[in-house]
């Protein structure tokens, strides 16, 4: 008889069937062992609302985190009960709530990114720009491939960003140059590891089984 799945190891399944975001996996993954080590180790079947607010409760009287970074943790909670372990989000009271800071955003002046745009060379002024140029998350610029980057409309499809949702957004005209110039000399590197059995990039959703050569066709780099 097959024995079970460990709890993270099925919550790391089902935020992937789901097609959540890297990002927000690794986040929740966390919140939710800091939630059993909170407890010595407890299941969280074995838990309920008690437990579950006195762990957010901790984070806002004695770690001071952040009103946004103890929402996280209790998404995290609310995914863990309702989508893996399949049972009903017990119905909270009286949670210490973390403040939520009055701030203005801080925003660039233009003068201001281009002096920084000006300290900057080669890959990470390309990368800079792009961030500030076409609005790119840095993740979302890490993950861009050739195949999304259209010279001849001045767009960029972003794929599976935010919320695991698509975008098109705008190649400025003064980058189309110098990310061609990138990709032409990346294209040397990327024909030199194939040379030595290299190249080949991860997929998303398991499309590498339904294209086995994808992985090291350059569009997908």
């Amino acid at each position: 008889m097959e024995s079970q799945p460990r709890l993270l190891d099925q919550m790391r399944e089902v935020l992937r069937l789901k097609h959540l975001s890297y990002r927000t996996e690794e986040a929740y993954i966390s919140w939710v062992r800091r939630f059993i080590l909170f407890h010595d180790k407890r299941h969280p079947k074995d838990m309920g609302a008690a437990e579950i607010r006195a762990f957010l409760s901790y984070l806002a009287t004695h770690e001071h985190v952040a009103a946004s970074t103890q929402h996280s943790a209790l998404n995290a909670l609310l995914f863990l009960y309702r989508s893996v372990l399949q049972q009903p989000f017990p119905h909270l009271e009286d949670i210490e709530r973390a403040k939520r800071p009055r701030r203005l955003p801080t925003v660039f002046s233009r003068d201001e990114v281009h002096a920084i745009l000006s300290r900057l060379t080669g890959m990470p002024h390309l990368m800079t720009s792009l961030l500030y140029g076409a609005g790119l998350r840095l993740l979302e610029c890490v993950r861009l491939r050739v195949k999304d980057v259209d010279f001849s409309y001045h767009q960029i499809t972003v794929r599976d960003g935010k919320g695991a949702q698509d975008r098109v957004t705008m190649l400025p005209r003064a980058l189309g140059e110098p990310l061609q110039r990138h990709l032409a000399r990346v294209t040397l590197l990327h024909d030199a590891d194939l040379l030595e059995g290299y190249g080949e990039v991860y997929l998303l959703y398991a499309f590498d089984r339904k294209d086995p050569q994808a992985g090291t066709a350059w569009v997908w780099q």
